[in-house]
């Protein structure tokens, strides 16, 4: 019977021992082996265990020979009486190590057949046991999927010493890069040093009252990593259109006044700056939903189809209350509502490992006070929100309270919490003719044009 099982599940034995075979002829090969194979990758168990030697090994800077594999063998307690006849056998049945990445690609392909068989007998487990409501099953199917072709497992206990070694090659690449941010650039420097950019899997909260300028700091943002990353870059407009988004993007890019843009009454000096904005921002990958009634289940479901993503940006989390749920909530349930929502949000920027942005309302309570600049207990239905987050930063302009001020335009981002690193208060400029924010350096000035 566990013959005709192992018949049935797809593994290639040849491939399998190929790999291992050319790794002890050409160490050479092995780094090129280990950026596309893992432990998972091999069906038969001492394969996996020769395997998993081998890297280790290499993680470490030993030499890797036969000897010294057997030797590690011994000590890692995989060692058998067969070990060393049957590394000698992997090494004659291999013809050369040249061909390896050719052993190493059906080697995966017979991984991902077995992965994509556990799932597929998972979802028609739980279709047939009628766990939960069709549209839970099917965000549950859309994950597992979307997890196989991340080349991930959907939970499950990974061994730490798997996880160290990954977070150690990411040190180490980010060692050997020219930047001392280890995420996306929001495209302010002095934001960017304190919260080391916009980084894989974090929530990034920006709050700030309405008419502050948040969608405003967000599409900078949006532009800035769309244009140096090159990524694809999702946002969600639960309030604005398509079409006014694009008209704040232009009005940035180009630094023409909005109020003009809208007319149509530029000069030609501007109209050339709206030309150049125009086709440098057709040329991000930048794609907008404007869906007012979005949940976040659908959000997720959308990203998990790009091939590119870099970025999710939300605009904003209290409008996405009742979406998708088909009834509205008051008072304390309103409340949870938010909560689930922005730990619905913290899942999908994990499960999509990228940084998602998500837009807040502070509620009234900081115009109660002398000092108005925002804290943590000011985002309106907080909840668990600031739990979830990563980072939250509040934004506080002492012109959108006093116009006679000193400074109108003056801006701070305060960040109110930092995952990676300290909090602190950024000094910002609001430029509001371009509905845009800069770095207070970086402050406009249009005799330049």
């Amino acid at each position: 019977m566990n013959e005709l099982m192992e018949n049935r599940t797809p593994h290639s034995v040849q491939a399998e021992q190929a790999v291992i075979g050319s790794m002890l002829i050409d160490s050479a090969c092995i780094a090129d082996v280990l950026n596309k194979t893992r432990s998972d990758d091999f069906y038969i168990q001492p394969n996996r265990d020769i395997f998993d030697t081998i890297y280790h090994m290499y993680a470490y800077g030993q030499t890797v020979d036969p000897v010294t594999v057997l030797d590690q063998m011994r000590v890692r307690g995989v060692y058998t009486d067969n070990s060393r006849s049957y590394l000698l056998e992997l090494m004659q049945v291999t013809p050369t190590a040249a061909n390896v990445m050719r052993y190493v690609d059906i080697l995966r392909e017979q991984s991902l057949l077995r992965a994509l068989s556990k799932v597929g007998s998972e979802i028609s487990s739980m279709v047939s046991e009628g766990v939960g409501e069709a549209e839970a099953m099917l965000e549950t199917a859309e994950r597992k999927i979307y997890a196989l072709r991340q080349g991930r497992t959907v939970g499950g206990l990974e061994k730490i010493a798997n996880v160290i070694q990954q977070v150690y090659e990411q040190i180490s690449i980010n060692a050997a890069s020219d930047t001392r941010i280890t995420g996306l650039s929001t495209g302010l420097p002095d934001l960017d040093n304190q919260i080391l950019g916009l980084n894989r899997g974090d929530l990034v909260l920006i709050a700030s009252r309405p008419g502050m300028g948040k969608t405003s700091i967000a599409l900078n943002v949006a532009l800035h990593a769309a244009k140096v990353s090159k990524k694809t870059v999702a946002i969600f407009s639960l309030e604005m259109s398509r079409e006014q988004l694009a008209l704040r993007l232009l009005a940035g890019e180009g630094m023409v006044d909005g109020k003009k843009l809208l007319t149509g009454r530029l000069s030609q000096t501007e109209w050339e700056r709206i030309g150049t904005a125009a086709s440098t921002i057709s040329e991000t990958d930048i794609l907008i939903d404007d869906n007012p009634s979005l949940s976040v289940s659908e959000m997720n479901s959308q990203c998990r189809r790009l091939e590119n993503l870099g970025l999710v940006v939300i605009d904003y989390l209290q409008l996405m209350q009742s979406a998708g749920s088909g009834h509205s909530y008051a008072g304390e349930s309103r409340t949870q509502a938010v909560s689930d929502m922005s730990r619905m949000l913290k899942i999908m920027a994990k499960e999509l490992n990228v940084p998602v942005v998500c837009l807040s309302q502070l509620s009234r309570a900081n115009e109660s006070r002398s000092d108005k600049r925002p804290v943590l207990s000011d985002l309106r239905e907080s909840g668990a929100i600031e739990q979830d987050a990563d980072i939250v930063i509040g934004l506080y302009r002492d012109g959108y309270y006093n116009r006679e001020c000193e400074a109108p335009n003056d801006a701070e981002a305060i960040i109110l919490k930092n995952r990676h690193g300290e909090t602190g208060t950024i000094d910002l400029v609001w430029l509001p003719e371009y509905t845009s924010y800069v770095s207070a350096e970086k402050r406009h000035d249009d005799d330049e044009y």
